[in-house]
């Protein structure tokens, strides 16, 4: 199986539509004949081992990966077709920090898409209060947490107004508190617009299962099952559709 188009939610406009995405670094093959749709509104979880691809995906939908030749980034061949007026961000799971303080770091977003710095900097102050970290806006960010890096930088993305939220692993190496402070501003954010497309890479299936409405598991660059998450957690429906990916829950695949 390569994928499916989320079949549960035919009434939902189609945000992503990938035909035959095959990605090469040099002579090496990334991602092979991936056919997938992604519908409005949806959460979409990425699951596999390390090198199945999960980053890769991520970024052909972000943009960071494209048709023309360039040997560091990565060659694109296929379709992508998204939807008019997407506005999307992306975070990574080392957010970048830029030399100067928390707020300046999330107003500078917010300028560079077309703000008044006044206006920018207004927005930068609601935006740090929604992820708990306006007491600590003046501070460096490189003086932050890692858990407190990860809330700024997801201050910095939804201060764009953005209507996808692209997610790269976003709890990977946190403590189990920043963990649930990050995973519950993923919720909250989702929760807060129905509207807003989540689509994030994952090694914590408790998150998965907490966050998505759909799964796609992912295995040497190849979708081998997409499923609504119930059906995906189902043993008996998982098996029917992708024995590999069966595997993989059950910890016998690394």
């Amino acid at each position: 199986m390569n994928a499916a188009s989320p079949a549960t939610h035919p009434e939902k406009e189609v945000q992503f539509n990938l035909q035959d995405i095959n990605v090469h670094f040099g002579l090496q093959q990334a991602l092979h004949n991936i056919n997938l749709q992604i519908a409005k509104g949806d959460r979409l979880a990425l699951i596999g081992a390390n090198g199945s691809g999960k980053s890769t995906l991520l970024r052909v939908l972000h943009g960071l990966i494209t048709s023309t030749r360039v040997k560091a980034t990565g060659r694109l061949t296929g379709t992508i077709k998204t939807m008019p007026g997407t506005r999307q961000a992306m975070l990574f799971q080392r957010p970048h920090m830029l030399r100067m303080s928390v707020l300046n770091n999330v107003t500078l977003a917010a300028w560079l898409h077309g703000q008044s710095w006044r206006t920018a900097k207004q927005q930068a102050m609601v935006e740090l209060k929604r992820v708990g970290l306006h007491d600590l806006s003046y501070r460096q960010a490189s003086t932050l947490s890692h858990g407190q890096q990860q809330r700024m930088a997801f201050a910095r993305a939804t201060v764009t107004q953005p209507n996808v939220l692209v997610l790269d692993e976003p709890t990977a190496s946190m403590d189990p508190r920043s963990k649930r402070e990050v995973e519950g501003l993923m919720q909250n954010f989702a929760d807060q617009d129905s509207g807003l497309t989540l689509i994030f890479a994952s090694h914590n299936l408790g998150q998965v299962k907490r966050l998505a409405t759909h799964v796609a598991y992912l295995e040497y660059g190849k979708i081998l099952a997409f499923l609504p998450v119930a059906e995906f957690f189902d043993e008996d429906h998982l098996t029917m559709v992708s024995q590999q990916a069966q595997k993989f829950l059950k910890g016998n695949l690394l």
